[in-house]
């Protein structure tokens, strides 16, 4: 009672940490010449020994690099790991398929073992060790698979305080980044129209002059500072979102002539922009922003496709629920969205690969979508691509859309 009392003492600030302080307890109570307490490592199927008793053994194992064993490379932990059931023996040598590295290198001769179970899972095995044979018995089993149970308890309290540690962080790192991406875009805005216009001042000149040269790079000059312009709209626009002041204005219009004037416009001589649909698609909706979020997904997909494949902007509609919907579809070609960052790909600051940008395009699109009370989807099957749908309703948002 006295061991299992200190063990829900222990601090629960780091993990590794904790269960270090709990191997100590338990190496001084069972007067073992080592204690592990195992966590299986899904993404490397291993067990690996996050807390070790500092005692001659456990330094020894660590300065081996046998605190870390593969599950397929069997041994009595991995059995205990992968049957559930406790172990004993008095006599390691004599154990067959026990890893040649606990007996020979370690010299372990008694040893018990019991799965640690976590939240109702099993996460690992707490393992005591002697190099005295018959050192343990059915007792210290028993008294062993009771601190489990206690050692389970403490490292889900570790790891949910891990946790919101973590999150909490990243809070604030992300409203940091917020606070000083707005405060960068309000500034760079003001230096912008001043840049354009005597850009403008001198291409004219050029024009004038006949310097075809000038002219060429002044046109080029002016196509940066537009996307500048329009990446410096996507960054205040987060910020008015953040503020809940992120308005559309609907209207009805044309959306096959505004997937035509995109493709147009960020076609480039590497990856050309198609359109496939009906001659006309009338919707009610803002076209300022349905130009944004449309030219967001075009461009991504055109970060994301080989030189010589082409984006495709699809068109069709649908009656769903006795509603008519418009879906606009944006197909690349490229390798497709990593499956870890689907789940992701419509948060702000997200992105993979080695595509360029901040990653606030999808989520402007996403955004942009949920005040029209429409949808934005992805299906990005493994090496075939990306299709990103917005599916639109024909009569425009509701009245009262929800928050986007």
């Amino acid at each position: 009672m006295a061991t299992l009392e200190r063990l829900l003492e222990l601090p629960a600030a780091d993990l590794r940490q904790s269960l270090n302080q709990a191997s100590e307890l338990l190496a001084s109570a069972f007067g073992a010449d080592k204690i592990d307490i195992f966590l299986f490592d899904p993404s490397r199927k291993t067990l690996r020994a996050l807390g070790t008793s500092n005692t001659p053994m456990g330094r020894l194992q660590r300065s081996l690099g046998l605190d870390v064993s593969p599950v397929a490379n069997g041994g009595s932990v991995a059995g205990v790991f992968t049957s559930g059931n406790p172990h004993i023996t008095g006599h390691a040598d004599q154990v067959s398929g026990e890893l040649p590295g606990l007996v020979h290198e370690l010299g372990v001769r008694s040893h018990i073992a019991v799965p640690l179970v976590v939240e109702g899972e099993r996460r690992g095995v707490v393992s005591a060790q002697s190099a005295a044979p018959e050192f343990f018995s059915d007792d210290d089993v028993r008294f062993l698979g009771a601190v489990a149970h206690w050692i389970g308890a403490l490292t889900h309290r570790a790891e949910l305080v891990e946790k919101v540690t973590s999150a909490a962080l990243a809070q604030g790192r992300r409203q940091a980044a917020e606070e000083l991406i707005t405060v960068l875009a309000h500034d760079l805005r003001n230096y912008l129209s001043p840049l354009m216009s005597r850009t403008e001042l001198i291409r004219r000149r050029a024009e004038i002059d006949g310097r075809g040269d000038d002219l060429r790079d002044c046109d080029r000059a002016i196509d940066t500072i537009e996307r500048l312009g329009r990446m410096t709209a996507d960054l205040l626009d987060v910020g008015r979102l953040e503020r809940g002041i992120f308005e559309i204005a609907p209207a009805p219009m044309d959306l096959v002539a505004l997937a035509k004037e995109t493709a147009r416009a960020l076609g480039t001589p590497t990856v050309e922009v198609r359109v496939e649909g009906p001659p006309e698609l009338s919707v009610v909706a803002d076209r300022g922003r349905l130009r944004q979020a449309l030219e967001n997904l075009v461009s991504n997909a055109i970060k994301h496709s080989p030189a010589g494949r082409w984006v495709l902007i699809k068109l069709s509609t649908e009656l769903q629920a006795g509603q008519e919907y418009v879906h606009v579809d944006v197909i690349d070609h490229g390798a497709g969205v990593p499956p870890e960052l689907l789940p992701r790909i419509f948060d702000r600051f997200v992105t993979g690969g080695s595509a360029s940008g901040v990653g606030l395009g999808l989520y402007l699109a996403s955004r942009v979508a949920a005040a029209h009370g429409a949808t934005l989807t992805v299906n990005s099957p493994p090496g075939g691509g990306a299709t990103f749908r917005l599916s639109l309703p024909v009569s425009g948002p509701p009245d009262h859309p929800d928050e986007p």
